[in-house]
């Protein structure tokens, strides 16, 4: 089997193009034509990860976050990126990191850390927009069922709660064949008028493609009309952070106690505990100041995320707990949710969780 393979299936199931644009997820280094021998799957790419998958004959290393997110000038021994760069080259081994695409996703970094936690009923914190199109297609009356399924199995027609959603009306479509066509209905020359219906359905654009493929696939028509029309509606399905709540309301105390036993971490940087109990809980795994109006928003009794400075706290004003859990501690568990994935999709070649369980921030 490629590393092509793992990489296609990846792709589909952490769309890179739902990474922000600061980011560079995806396929980052190596043939994708090799023969995979085996896959470890870590946070962060250091160079005790590149001699792990070495010691475990892996060749893929998949990574949350990105090790490029700039131009790389040289590629030397004199640096940490030069060396780790050489050494992955010279080992012909390949790198894939699933970063802001699988944060943004709502079963992604943030899911798993509240299923860890216990957060319940949960939805993303700052949906995206713009991540919508409605495609509109014109068929054949007697071959618009026929049209319809393939799109919704290609994965258009999904809201909200819903599948198989689309919009039809009926009416007549015109054309004329020129001399170099092969009309499937009319003759060449000849206006002719056809029964059609007008099929509308809502897809995230990142599965246009493979939904526009599907269309032409089963349309009879050797030139179907259609439409794909941008949205600017909010997917609820994609964004930023998470809010959920708990069961029932839990002593504040007892749930930061639950966090650093859940996280294994020994501190929590937080605000002033405003309140005593708690029950609606945001988080973001990461980096997540740019939240904190959108988690009081959401009127969220406490927040918690990484990398919170010291002016940060001062926006909870008395009116939710900030709570700093660590930038890496947070998204320590997108290790599992990448190898349940890749175990579900793929048995027959040797995938391993990295060893390697901290971050760069220690604590004494």
């Amino acid at each position: 089997m490629k590393i092509n393979e793992i990489i296609s299936y990846l792709d589909n199931r952490f769309p890179p193009s739902l990474q922000e644009s600061y980011d560079n997820s995806g396929f980052l280094l190596g043939d994708r034509n090799s023969e995979i021998k085996g896959a470890l799957v870590a946070v962060d790419l250091t160079m005790e990860v590149v001699e792990e998958a070495l010691q475990y004959g892996c060749n893929l290393i998949i990574t949350h976050h990105s090790f490029i997110f700039s131009g790389v000038k040289r590629i030397t021994t004199d640096s940490l990126m030069g060396r780790m760069l050489y050494m992955l080259i010279n080992n012909n081994m390949a790198v894939y990191a699933a970063h802001t695409n699988l944060d943004n996703l709502d079963t992604g970094v943030n899911d798993i850390l509240a299923k860890r936690l216990g957060i319940i009923d949960t939805k993303i914190l700052s949906p995206m927009s713009n991540k919508l199109r409605k495609l509109v297609v014109y068929v054949p009356t007697l071959y618009a069922n026929k049209v319809r399924e393939a799109m919704f199995e290609a994965g258009a027609g999904g809201i909200g709660n819903y599948d198989s959603c689309s919009f039809n009306s009926e009416g007549k479509g015109t054309f004329r064949a020129n001399a170099a066509a092969t009309p499937f209905v009319g003759e060449i020359g000849e206006l002719h008028v056809e029964a059609e219906e007008r099929i509308e359905v809502v897809y995230p654009v990142m599965y246009e493609q493979r939904i526009l493929s599907a269309m032409k696939a089963v349309h009879p028509y050797e030139e179907p009309a259609y439409d794909c029309i941008p949205l600017t509606n909010v997917w609820d399905r994609v964004g930023a952070g998470m809010v959920g709540v708990l069961p029932e309301s839990m002593s504040t105390i007892d749930f930061l106690k639950r966090v650093k036993d859940v996280l294994g971490i020994p501190v929590i940087r937080h605000s002033d505990l405003c309140f005593d109990t708690v029950r609606t809980v945001a988080i973001c795994g990461g980096a997540g100041s740019f939240l904190i109006g959108n988690a009081k928003g959401a009127k969220a009794d406490i927040y918690l995320t990484g990398d919170l400075k010291y002016h940060d706290f001062q926006q909870a004003e008395g009116g939710i707990i900030l709570a700093d859990i660590g930038h890496f501690e947070s998204e320590q568990f997108v290790k599992d949710l990448i190898y349940w994935e890749m175990s579900k999709k793929f048995s027959n070649f040797v995938s391993r969780i990295s060893i390697q369980n901290r971050g760069f921030v220690l604590y004494i």
